[in-house]
Order: structure tokens, then sequence, then C-alpha cells
């Protein structure tokens, strides 16, 4: 069936716009806001390129409820520290010293800064006043650890409207609603130095071309990969549709290296339509955390603390065990090492022996007051993804929270059984390789937030994108002048882009079927257990899709461009994924990285990957290789100390 040509907006296809700033930031959402202040602070003039609305895009963009790791905050019982070798520890060193560090140490400033900008932190109207969560003398709310507080229940929906706002104050210059499809590199050649990007305009198709002295890319994680549904496309993935990691795959094209590619988990949600988005259903996790469960006869579902040693209140489940300094955060979604363990549960397996039945229900009513108002009223009021879905659709509704019910579907943080080949990156997924200043291998290109390899949460995004932010400024700043892009590179770009507009409206292949075949021959191909006839056979798939199907795509308006444009991220996404996958031989259960045909040999450290021509070129990096986290951190970082130490606007 032929394509609908019509299209509300002008056409400005084939139409060439230029822009040029010190600094490009490509990506608007919380890293990329952040980025972009820090590096207009600085002096340097500054472009924001974003394929939403700046003001309410990214995976944070509609709201959160909690910072993780702010362990510089007045109240907080850990040091960054602290935090950082844990979470190295927790992970047996396959995470991101060097961005977690950034984050604990950073993470407070950040919020002081998003509350200069008019974003919410602490509890100023006394609404919780006299709280077991609530600091008195600051009015910071806590969250998880109440004895070492440095997780912060935030107001997040008022953030990214402070950010925008700022960012205009700043004179930074927003361009909305244009995809960055391309990074423009010197004499156009494969790694070398970055000088720009190409976008087109989501609604009109205009060409956008972007020189920089230097780039940060703040775009999401990859998703999409093996979850697709061609019914509901944007209920398939944890994040917003439009996250789909369009930096990884222009990166790759451009020479970057990527590292921990191979790391996948079983996926949180189902591409079948088996499962519900477990925050939408009275999970005891995170938002919820922990929240009162009762099975289907109503009776109350025990929590023990890590030794299996049943809280007799609720207050208990909130702090760490006999012996235990802290735990990491709500529950045990990530398998915590015993260390680090928190307050949980019991496992369903037991909890079914002991008689407790099917299905479970999240009772509020059970919370004392402050628990049952902070978790109805304020985290899921907050947080982006159950915010309108659940806090407000469910109150219309009439649901009342001290004296009704919300069904849990499955058990824990899961909504659903999950096949091994329902995959998703998730939970410290790979990303780009970064060094101390967060530049990766290619010169002048920075990275932050969802780009960077092992990212996690909102904190992560906004402290890692204002030091990429501030170390993106200070190389521009040494740079003498723009190098103009090169100009074969622009019109392969040009003619890449706009080609699926010119295919057939009858044979043509839509960017649903292309984005549902990669996810099956990934599901089929790069499931839960790894083995290289099956990776091999999965890469040389893709390449076909590559040669055969993508130049016979089909696009009747910029809309559906922009969808194939991000279905052709996905499959270079996939093939990243795939070759890193072959390049470990060992498995790894930290990576969640399981072979059929295990070497037998010594475990590979970091296995790094990038692209060079034809070529995937591979090589190992040791696990430490951040060096001494504090006293590295400090050396590249004394403009900064000493910028705090003064009392100076950071």
């Amino acid at each position: 069936m032929a394509n609908n040509n019509s299209w509300p907006y002008q056409s400005d296809i084939g139409k060439t716009t230029h822009m040029e700033a010190d600094v490009l930031v490509l990506g608007g959402g919380i890293a990329g806001c952040m980025a972009a202040i820090a590096a207009a602070r600085k002096g340097q003039s500054v472009i924001l390129v974003e394929k939403g609305a700046t003001k309410r895009s990214g995976a944070g963009g509609s709201g959160c409820d909690h910072w993780e790791s702010a362990a510089t905050n007045p109240c907080s019982g850990v040091t960054p520290e602290d935090l950082v070798d844990a979470m190295l520890d927790d992970n047996d060193g396959y995470n991101n010293a060097i961005s977690h560090y950034i984050e604990c140490r950073e993470g407070w400033d950040r919020l002081l800064d998003i509350e200069k900008m008019g974003g919410k932190i602490r509890d100023t109207e006394d609404e919780f006043k006299g709280a077991d969560f609530r600091d008195e003398k600051t009015k910071l709310m806590f969250a998880y650890d109440y004895k070492n507080k440095f997780t912060i229940r935030i107001w997040g929906t008022t953030f990214k409207p402070a950010m925008e706002k700022e960012l205009k104050r700043l004179g930074v210059k927003i361009v909305d609603r244009c995809m960055v499809t391309s990074l423009l590199t010197e004499v156009g050649k494969n790694g070398a130095k970055c000088i720009g990007a190409t976008g087109i305009h989501t609604r009109t198709g205009e060409f956008y071309v972007f020189s920089g002295k230097s780039s940060i890319i703040t775009m999401s994680r990859p998703a999409r990969i093996w979850l697709f549904s061609s019914a509901h496309p944007g209920l398939c993935e944890f994040r917003p549709m439009t996250t789909i990691g369009d930096g990884h795959a222009m990166g790759w094209r451009a020479g970057a290296e990527f590292n921990m590619m191979e790391k996948s988990v079983r996926a949180e949600f189902s591409s079948a339509g088996r499962s519900f988005p477990p925050y939408s259903a009275g999970n005891n996790h995170n938002t919820w955390f922990p929240a009162s469960l009762v099975d289907a006869e109503g009776k109350e579902i025990p929590y023990a603390d890590r030794d299996g040693n049943i809280l007799k209140d609720v207050k208990s489940r909130f702090m760490p065990a006999d012996g235990q300094h802290y735990f990491m955060k709500g529950g045990n979604i990530e398998q915590a090492k015993y260390e680090y363990e928190g307050p949980e549960t019991l496992p369903y397996d037991k909890l079914k022996d002991m008689g407790y039945k099917l299905p479970f229900y999240a009772d509020l009513s059970l919370m004392p007051e402050m628990e049952r108002k902070v978790i109805w009223g304020m985290m899921v009021g907050q947080e982006g993804k159950t915010n309108v879905p659940v806090y407000k659709n469910f109150t219309e509704a009439g649901f009342d929270p001290e004296k009704h019910v919300l069904q849990c579907y499955g058990v824990g943080w899961t909504s659903a059984e999950f096949l091994p080949q329902e995959r998703q990156l998730f939970g410290l997924p790979g990303g780009f390789m970064n060094d101390w200043n967060l530049m990766t291998n290619i010169e002048g290109l920075f990275v932050g937030g969802d780009s960077l390899y092992a990212s996690n949460c909102f904190g992560h995004a906004a402290a890692t994108g204002y030091y990429a932010g501030r170390k993106a400024a200070d190389y521009a700043a040494k740079e003498p002048v723009l190098i103009p892009p090169h100009q074969p590179q622009v019109d392969r770009e040009m003619e890449r882009v706009y080609a699926p507009l010119s295919g057939d409206p009858v044979q043509g292949t839509s960017w649903k079927e292309l984005n549902e075949a990669i996810a099956k021959a990934m599901q089929n191909y790069c499931g839960e257990i790894k083995r290289d006839e099956l990776l091999q056979s999965g890469v040389e798939l893709l390449e076909r899709y590559e040669r055969e199907i993508v130049p016979n795509t089909y696009a009747a308006n910029p809309h559906e461009l922009v969808r194939l444009l991000e279905v052709f991220d996905i499959l270079t996404v996939s093939q990243i994924i795939l070759h890193s996958c072959l390049a470990r031989h060992q498995s790894c259960e930290k990576l969640e990285f399981y072979r059929s045909d295990d070497d037998g040999k010594e475990m590979a450290p970091f296995i790094v990957v990038r692209q060079d021509g034809e070529k995937v070129v591979t090589r190992e990096v040791p696990l430490d290789y951040a060096g001494k986290i504090k006293e590295n951190y400090e050396i590249y970082n004394q403009d900064y100390i000493a910028e705090l130490g003064k009392g100076a606007e950071v």
C-alpha cells in the first residue's frame, strides 16, 4: 500500500543551512543541556541540536523522582570514593570509574546549579515536615538508605524547563526538531579530528551543516535492537521512542571507539505484548520502594535484610543491616553483592512455598502516612514514566492510596517472564570509550550522559554532561580557527539522508518493516547464549540488509524519513553489538554475557572496538585504566576545584 504523501508543514527538502559555534552539543536531554550551560558559562559560543523539543526532550525530559549518588550533599554518610569503590567492586570492575566518580563528586554541585535555575530540590513548603526521610535543617528529602542519605528525592518535572530557560539566558542557540545524522571530520577522514556534524529538520526536511571547534555527543543509549512492536513502537522499550542511539551509530561510522557493547540484559518489557511496564504496576523498586505488598488473599508480603532477617516495620526497610555501612539502592534489582544488598521482599519461590498466592498488590494503606504520601503524591507524580500513565490517570479514575490496592503484574521488578532472546541495553550498558577529559579517541569529540559506556541515571547525565561541557569549552578556546567542512563528505551524507524520498512508494520497504527484521535477526543470532557461528550469521545477515534493503526503502515525508534514518542507526548499532560479542571469547556474569563455546582462557578485561574502513579493530584495555580515581580527578580538574573554593557559580 502506498504511503500518504500529504504533509502539513512546508517542504525545505534540498535546502541547506550552515551554522557555526565554538562548541556543538548534539542532543538536548539532561546531559546535553548541562553541557551547553557549562560551555556557555566559559564564554564559548554554543549550538545545541535536539531531535525533539529541548524543553521536554530526552530520557529524563518528562521528569525524574530521585537523584542518585549525591555523595557530597551536607547530609551524606558516604564519600564519593566509597560509592565508586562499591560500584566497581559490585560489577567486578566492569564499570566506568571516571564517569561515576564525576557523578559522585559533582552531582550535588549540579543539583545546586539546577536549584538556582528554578528547579525544585527541597521541601520548601514543609509538606513533609517531620518525616523520617526529611532533613529539617536543609529541607532535603532522601530515598532508599535513610541513614546515609545520598539519594535525594527531587521534583524532577521542574528541571528541564528550568534548564531551557538558563540556556536562553546564556545565549545558547537551540536548534529543535533537528536529527543529527553524521559527524564531520577533518578532510572527511575516518578517525580524524571532529569538526562538526550534519542534521535534518524533522518537519521540513531542511539539511543542516554545523561547524564547531569541539563537539559533544550527549545522545541516548540505543534501543529497539531486540525489542520492537510494529503496532505499538512506543511501548516496547523503557525510554521514549525517539531515544534510539543515533549518537552511537554516527560515532561508529566516524571511527570512534566503543566499550562494553557486548553487554545486554534480559528485557523488562516484551515486544510481543505480554508484559506491562513495571513502573505502572505497583512494583516494589525505585519509585515504589519499599511499598507494602499483599497477596491475592490480602496477606502482607514480608521484607528481609541481606541476611534473611524479617523486617518488622516499614522504617527498618530504609536502614542498612547490622554491620552494613550502606546499601546501594532500592532493593536488589541489579543483583547486588552481599555487601551492598538492600532490603527486599523474599524471593518469589520462597513466598510460594510459604503459601503466598499471585497476583500481588501494592497496598499503600499499610504504609505510614508520610511514606504513602511521598510514594504516591511525589515519587509517582514526579517520575516521567509514572506521572501521566499512573498518577494522573489513576487519580482521575478515583484511585485512593489510603484504601485501594494496585496490582503488580509479575513478581519483583519484572512484569512478565521474558524469553532469553528478548534483550535490551539496560543497567550499565556499553557506549563510547572515554578518557579523563571525557574525550573519545577522535580528537575534539567529547561525550556525556547515556553516550558514555556504563551510563546510569539522571544525576550521572547532569554531572558528566556539565563536565564534558567544561572540557569541550577549554579545548575550543585553544583552537585558533574553525576548520571548514569537507564538501565531498557533506555531499555524500546529503545523498544518503535523502535517498529514501526517491524510493518506490509501492515496493519500497518501510521503517517499521526494517526495524522488525533487525529485531528478529538480533533475537535469532544474538540472544542470551552466544556462539561464533550464530554471531557471524547475524553479521552476514545485517550486512545483506545494508546492501539490499536499505537502498530500497521508501519515505513519503520528513517524519517517515527520520523514522527510517533512526532504523538505519539501529542497524549500525546492532552491527557494533555483534562485532563486540565476537571479540569476547569467554562468558562474563557481570556483563550478562554467556557463550556455549567459551574458550576456557582467562577472562578478558575491557574489549574496545572501532571501525576502520572495512575492518573492525579491537583492543583490550585494563579494567583499572582510570588509575587512582581521586588523585587523577584532582589533577584534571584543578581549575574547577579552585572555583568551588572561591564560591563561584560553576
